[in-house]
């Protein structure tokens, strides 16, 4: 399972979300920079605090153009269920298989039960992934503000 580096394309990945939708990444995001963050499920706090994170930035990530997708192997009333409670207004997406997200990402995967760990990309306006981050465990996850630091960074340097 290869890990994503900066450069590559951001496989397609179609997901169900919260809303009705089905978002195929990076397609869903073309021409915006991409936040796509896997996470453990709505009973890990850790998960739900990064997600918090980021509906508490929406504000300066949509300024900046930054637009968020969050993926779980939970399902659909879970997720919508963690969505309400923390009043995300970004899609969420549930019921991921995690073995055929992970072959596509790298993204690790707990045994059991069945997860995936805490995994994120940030993805310029094409759809290549400027940074990804893998955590093997409940830990090491991105943070809003590095997100909208490294998007102005590369907004400013990168031709």
């Amino acid at each position: 399972m290869p890990l994503l580096n900066t450069g590559d394309p951001f496989p397609q990945l179609t997901i169900n979300t919260n809303d009705g939708q089905a978002l195929t990444i990076p397609d869903a995001f073309a021409g915006d920079f991409a936040v796509v963050l896997f996470n453990r499920g709505a009973w890990c706090p850790f998960c739900t605090a990064q997600l918090r994170a980021f509906e508490r930035a929406s504000a300066t990530l949509a300024e900046t153009g930054i637009r968020v997708v969050a993926l779980s192997v939970d399902d659909k009333e879970t997720a919508a269920e963690m969505a309400a409670k923390n009043k995300l207004t970004f899609p969420v997406g549930y019921g991921a298989d995690a073995p055929a997200v992970s072959a596509l990402t790298g993204a690790f995967v707990n045994p059991d039960p069945v997860y995936l760990q805490s995994t994120g990309f940030v993805l310029d306006p094409a759809g290549n992934v400027i940074v990804s981050v893998y955590s093997s465990g409940a830990i090491g996850r991105l943070v809003p503000d590095d997100v909208v630091g490294l998007v102005g960074y590369v907004r400013d340097h990168v031709a």
